[in-house]
């Protein structure tokens, strides 16, 4: 295949036409509804404890990552009694973003380090940037080489340097940030600079760069569900920029995609939202223990146990487990075990992120 020179950042190209520009507002729409929707949880470590849990179910399903809800959430109750590699790999996901939330929060900028960072809490190594030749993308259905990145290790820093520039200095381009958030995704995915896990950061760059421009507040845009559904577009745009300087239509893609996402995640916490109130009115009704600590921690996880239960409302075992058992009895909770341990779900909200789909709502 001919040979590709990825250019360093900002494109050569006019990233503001009328149809971009036209998708885009819808982008912000629902953006901005999603931002103030989140403030109506009440506490948002539930958000913070669930949202990105799901985000890294789908963003390693794109890898071929596979698992279920139940062994994602029995992986983080029972982390040494759940072997489930894959649970495992959707745990360090999950641990990434908040760990790259919390470095943007604290930093006010998205640097190559914090890239870094997130990468090797992702696949639990120090490799960092490539530094053998011989990487290529294939193509899944016909094997083919579709794509060849940067391969010298002098290459792959200059442009992850150049693109942590452009992250950052608003004035080498100044355009909407959701725009730049598309050119900042189709630039680190071409660069590739990992052996592994760039699919993964890639995708938590674009939630970490919205919080950074102050389009978030949490990290809680579900963009690789909508990936998912639409996987051979993607790489089909990606390449197109590539191969044709098609930026328009990958830019509106990734446009849609925001407009998409959001109005699913709207729609998620509004549903979480209804169930939290009905739990809170008929626990509240029904028992003299009910608490806002304990309801959330019925909301943070699907899953809980008495041990979180003991640290949260900083209670007795013998008092937690009496409080669960109330809960089971009452229905708000089904009793599980794993040997000689138990856990209790809550059905209704575990129901809720298992059926999600952005395609089925």
């Amino acid at each position: 295949m001919d040979k590709f020179t990825l250019k360093p950042l900002p494109p050569e190209y006019d990233v503001e036409t009328k149809p971009i520009l036209k998708q885009l507002a819808k982008a912000h729409r629902y953006l901005a509804e999603l931002k103030g929707v989140a403030k109506t949880i009440p506490n948002v470590n539930i958000l913070l404890s669930t949202l990105p849990l799901l985000e890294a179910k789908d963003s390693s399903a794109i890898e071929n990552i596979i698992t279920t809800h139940d062994e994602i959430y029995q992986n983080d109750l029972f982390e040494n009694l759940v072997a489930n590699p894959a649970a495992k790999e959707v745990q360090r996901y999950s641990s990434a973003v908040k760990k790259g939330f919390e470095r943007v929060k604290n930093d006010g900028l998205l640097t190559g380090n914090i890239i870094l960072e997130i990468q090797n809490e992702i696949v639990k190594n120090n490799a960092g940037y490539r530094r053998l030749p011989g990487t290529e993308l294939k193509s899944t259905s016909t094997g083919q080489t579709v794509y060849i990145p940067p391969q010298s290790y002098d290459e792959i820093e200059e442009l992850m340097k150049n693109m942590e520039i452009y992250i950052n200095n608003d004035d080498l381009h100044p355009v909407d940030p959701l725009i730049k958030m598309s050119i900042i995704h189709y630039q680190f995915e071409s660069i590739h600079p990992f052996y592994d896990g760039n699919g993964r950061t890639g995708r938590i760059i674009n939630i970490l760069y919205l919080i950074l421009k102050g389009l978030l507040d949490l990290p809680i845009l579900y963009l690789s569900n909508y990936i998912i559904n639409t996987k051979s577009d993607y790489y089909r745009l990606l390449q197109e920029v590539r191969e044709k300087n098609n930026w328009e239509e990958w830019i509106i893609y990734m446009l849609q995609g925001v407009e998409q996402t959001s109005k699913g995640t709207i729609y998620l916490i509004s549903e979480m939202n209804k169930l939290m109130q009905r739990y809170k009115q008929e626990i509240r009704n029904n028992y003299k223990f009910y608490s806002q600590d304990l309801l959330n921690n019925l909301f943070k996880h699907p899953y809980t146990k008495i041990e979180y239960l003991e640290r949260d409302l900083n209670i007795h075992r013998q008092t937690a487990s009496s409080y669960l058992q109330q809960l089971v009895e009452g229905g708000f909770l089904k009793l599980e075990k794993i040997g000689r341990h138990h856990f209790y779900i809550n059905e209704p909200l575990f129901l809720l992120f298992k059926n999600f789909n952005l395609y089925n709502k």
